[in-house]
Formats: C-alpha cells, structure tokens, sequence
C-alpha cells in the first residue's frame, strides 16, 4: 500500500509541478529590440557590429564568435560595463547559447532599459552561429 501511496504522489508532483528540469524556451522577442536570425547575424558581424557574448566564463572559453566582448550576465552585465564597449545608439548583438539560454533576452532586456536603441536579440546564440559553420574562436 505504501508503494501505491509514493507512486501516485510522485504522478501527482509531476503533473502539478511538471516534469522535473523542464525548461520552457527563451522568448522569442524582447521588447524593443529587434529578434535576429543566424543569416541576420552573420550580416552585422560582417559589417563589423560589436556582438556581446553573455554567457557563463566556461562557455566564453569554450569557443565564441570572434572579437565578440564577453560581458557575463551575472556578475559583471550593466550599464557601465556595456557602455564602455558600445554608445547607446551603436548597434549591438546580445547572445548566448541558443533557445534554452535566458541571458541573452535578460541582457537585451536590460540594455533597452538603459536606454540602448539598436539592440540585436540573437535568441539562437552560439550553437546556431556554429552549426551555420561560421568562424568561431
């Protein structure tokens, strides 16, 4: 009977709780900047857009898009720090690793706030800009 009792509060956890680790995807726009695609992005780097890497110090030294600015959401993200990369009206790229990854909409987020007006949310991140097989470093 106990067995019964733990299995049906284990279904009964799941089903209100969800499936443990279950992580919905990023959002798919920040208000106020604009969503970007891996074609769009290979466009503005091509053009020399400073691209700002978010993401955790081991995944910066994994790989990245080259002469991207790592700015680590975590510890060191802010206005201050942004500002000494880029002018507020300069356009930027904010990444980080794909759909499952928030930093890079909580930083674009963030930028906008602080009032940056050509933001660039690459919601796809690293993994798309590397299976695309563009350069990386």
């Amino acid at each position: 009977m106990k067995k019964i009792q733990s299995l049906f509060i284990a279904v009964l956890c799941i089903s209100v709780f969800g499936i443990v680790n279950a992580k919905e995807p990023s959002p798919t726009t920040v208000a106020g900047a604009k969503t970007i695609n891996g074609a769009q992005a290979k466009a503005l780097f091509d053009k020399g857009v400073l691209f700002v890497d978010v993401r955790s110090n081991k995944d910066w030294a994994a790989g990245r898009i080259p002469d991207a600015v790592h700015i680590e959401l975590k510890k060191v993200f802010s206005d201050a720090t942004l500002g000494k990369e880029a002018k507020k009206s300069e356009p930027i790229v904010i990444y980080c690793n794909g759909v499952s990854c928030y930093r890079s909409s909580k930083a674009s987020a963030k930028a906008v706030s602080w009032g940056y007006t050509n933001v660039h949310y690459y919601r796809l991140g690293y993994p798309d800009w590397k299976s695309a097989g563009y350069p990386t470093e």
